[in-house]
């Protein structure tokens, strides 16, 4: 435990976030022999970790670019379509993360951003799998993979040959399914398609946030330190950290900002100019009706349906907003327009629709590593759309550069020194 009320140990740290990245992280630091504090102001995996699709994508070697097809900018610009919504007062502030994000997306610089993304996706699988041993998790992972639906021939035959490109630079799995494989791979869809392609490596999560709940209480069964609290009680204190909670005060020499979207205030009121900005997105379960197999991208209206323990869950896509706006759902009304085409749907339980935030990074690379102005500070965040993904892995990063290890890949590519 972390001692309260008293010196800080040098092996001590204080995690700031309670997401699937901040628990990874206080396990890894923990299995390095570090006494560590998790702090969050709602129990563990509540928040963004919460709401996803709920897949371990190992396919997603390539993150989502900024579109540059004059077609899609015009939809995104008139907010025709279902994938993506903004708000016009939150612009402003985002024209230079937006900007930045424009820029990367485009050829000269959006390969160096896989190629450091995609090192980071091909850990996944394997650190996900040895956080996993020894805690039960049967019930919520299963290997199914996941499948991008299509309603246009054309769509689709460029997809397969994307696929192909991936599967010859990355080694990704995939298999090409016709009108009649996709009806017989999720016998409940209520059209043919004109085809799909089942990724065939990632893991479906029929609840991420219990996930990330199990993580959380084999890190309390092994010794660490979980408590509710306001993590803005954080304060410098001698040549370490000090925070205030319910159940005493807390010092560290070593303190890790996890706290996703909220990153972009914290850094904020300690200096940093970051370009940070988040996506956020909406989720609504249905009791009754149809049940896939396995999660489905509508590859070209950008929603999933994925099936969990309470139900169907629809996803959205991406609402460029500020974090603490007042919701505006409306992308849940499109995507279940268009999703009803597919599968029944009925009972709709969430009212209202489930809210949360993707904290992204304008060159879509998270930022992990010291923070260049203050000792004893860490960051970890920053990691989008895939967050659940990367969490074990984005902690067991951090964990080695906080204790010397030597790393397990080149943290280089996401240092916050790149700003």
């Amino acid at each position: 435990m972390v001692a309260a009320s008293s010196a800080a140990l040098p092996s001590s740290v204080i995690v700031l976030g309670a997401g699937m990245v901040g628990t990874c992280t206080a396990l890894h630091l923990q299995q390095r022999g570090c006494q560590v504090l998790l702090i969050d102001r709602r129990q563990p995996g509540r928040e963004t970790s919460y709401g996803n699709a709920g897949l371990i994508q190992r396919e997603s070697v390539e993150p989502y670019p900024f579109p540059r097809q004059w077609r899609k900018l015009w939809q995104v610009l008139w907010q025709s379509g279902a994938d993506v919504h903004y708000h016009l007062k939150a612009l402003p502030s985002l024209i230079g993360p937006l900007w930045g994000y424009y820029r990367h997306s485009g050829p000269t610089l959006y390969p160096q951003v896989v190629q450091a993304y995609s090192r980071l996706i091909a850990h996944c699988l394997t650190e996900h799998q040895a956080l996993m041993r020894g805690i039960v998790t049967h019930d919520l992972v299963a290997p199914t993979g996941y499948l991008d639906g299509f309603r246009t021939s054309a769509a689709w035959a460029a997809a397969v040959q994307d696929a192909q490109r991936l599967a010859d630079a990355f080694g990704i799995r995939h298999e090409v399914l016709d009108s009649v494989g996709m009806a017989e791979a999720e016998p409940a869809l209520r059209v043919r398609l004109a085809g799909g392609l089942l990724w065939q490596e990632p893991w479906a999560v029929n609840d991420p946030g219990a996930l990330v709940g199990r993580y959380a209480d084999a890190f309390v069964q092994r010794g660490g330190t979980q408590v509710q609290a306001d993590a803005r009680q954080l304060q410098p204190q001698g040549a370490g950290w000090q925070v205030q909670t319910p159940q005493g005060t807390f010092e560290a020499p070593a303190v890790v900002l996890a706290l996703g979207p909220w990153a972009a205030g914290w850094t904020q009121t300690l200096g940093y100019r970051m370009p940070l900005f988040v996506k956020r997105g909406y989720h609504q379960h249905y009791a009754a009706g149809g049940r896939l197999n396995r999660p489905l991208l509508d590859a070209e209206s950008g929603y999933v349906l994925a099936p969990m323990q309470r139900g169907m869950r629809l996803t959205t896509g991406a609402e460029f907003a500020r974090v603490d706006a007042p919701p505006t759902p409306v992308q849940v009304a499109k995507a279940e327009a268009l999703a009803r085409e597919w599968l029944d749907l009925r009972d709709p339980l969430d009212d209202p629709p489930w809210l949360g935030a993707r904290p992204c990074t304008a060159d879509m690379l998270p930022v992990m590593g010291p923070a260049p102005r203050h000792p004893g500070l860490w960051f970890n965040f920053g990691h989008a759309h895939q967050g659940f993904t990367l969490g074990p892995v984005a902690g067991r990063l951090l964990a080695e550069l906080i204790t010397g290890e030597t790393p397990c890949l080149d943290p280089t590519p996401y240092r916050a020194s790149r700003f």
